[in-house]
């Protein structure tokens, strides 16, 4: 029986890439406080806008768009596979569960599974690439949706930030040590935990160390340090993502699958200048 895979914008792939892997995605909204509303822009002039001090807020999806979405496809006669940006991150998931148990009453034959990713940013278009891989080996929905749940906790996630006023505004950091961190030129090295939640692990002194300090858990946690997949996402400094991929192919001979955009909203919390390192490793 035929389903189809669907994801969510924190991804932060492109729609044209996620077309080509057979994905579906659910747009988040974003929005600069004193605006009308949502406005459509460049990712530029949305990083630019964050620079001279503008706040971006974000909104997780609710269930009446996934009662909407969801239900265009079954009406088509085809079941959902939805890998969803992490529970510890927004309330995201939780909207699609309640949307799935109100279209199971009214479509009893359909079927949809909701996958808590328990990743995000590009470290969730990771888990999807690698799902959406799988189904030209698994096209029973429930076996892929097994293998999803049994992936996620391998897909790593490390990322440093360029200012902790961004962390700050999110309570990731306090105040005092983005204080002090902003003088010094200390840079947070942080992951996403098995909760799917962000979590602070060091720090490095400068831009440089922080970018080394990336590729140092490459080495350190990599399943397949040459062959495997990596991914690095930039929040407007692609010049450094380009680094960070010279530099695990200098160490490790292994090449970046891809590098993109860090979209609005991740960027929102993360800020202009965030650098993030995706790959599958024996653990998080």
């Amino acid at each position: 029986m035929s389903f189809k895979i669907l994801t969510d914008s924190a991804c932060d792939i492109a729609s044209e890439k996620l077309n080509e892997w057979g994905v579906q995605c659910i747009q988040m909204d974003f929005f600069f406080t004193g605006d009308d509303g949502k406005k459509e822009m460049k990712l530029s002039e949305f990083y630019n806008r964050m620079r001279n001090g503008d706040i971006a807020k974000t909104s997780a999806i609710n269930p009446d768009t996934f009662l909407n979405t969801f239900e265009e496809i079954l009406k088509e006669g085809k079941d959902i596979l939805y890998l969803s940006f992490s529970s510890g991150l927004s309330t995201t998931f939780n909207s699609a569960i309640i949307a799935s148990y109100e279209l199971a009453k009214k479509y009893p034959d359909r079927k949809i599974r909701v996958v808590d990713s328990l990743c995000a940013s590009s470290g969730q278009g990771l888990f999807v690439y690698l799902v959406a891989l799988k189904r030209k080996e698994i096209a029973n929905l429930d076996e892929l949706a097994d293998y999803a749940e049994n992936l996620k906790l391998n897909i790593c996630h490390w990322f440093t930030v360029d200012d902790l006023v961004y962390l700050k505004r999110g309570g990731r950091v306090n105040p005092a040590v983005a204080f002090v961190g902003g003088i010094l030129g200390i840079k947070p090295v942080l992951h996403v935990d098995n909760e799917g939640h962000l979590i602070k692990m060091s720090t490095a002194r400068g831009r440089k160390a922080s970018i080394e300090a990336l590729a140092d858990k490459y080495g350190e946690l990599a399943k397949d340090k040459k062959g495997g997949t990596v991914f690095i996402s930039n929040g407007d400094c692609l010049e450094d993502a380009e680094k960070l991929s010279g530099i695990l192919k200098t160490r490790y001979g292994v090449k970046t699958e891809l590098i993109s955009d860090i979209g609005a909203v991740i960027g929102a919390h993360s800020g202009p200048g965030t650098l993030a390192l995706f790959f599958v490793g024996s653990n998080r």
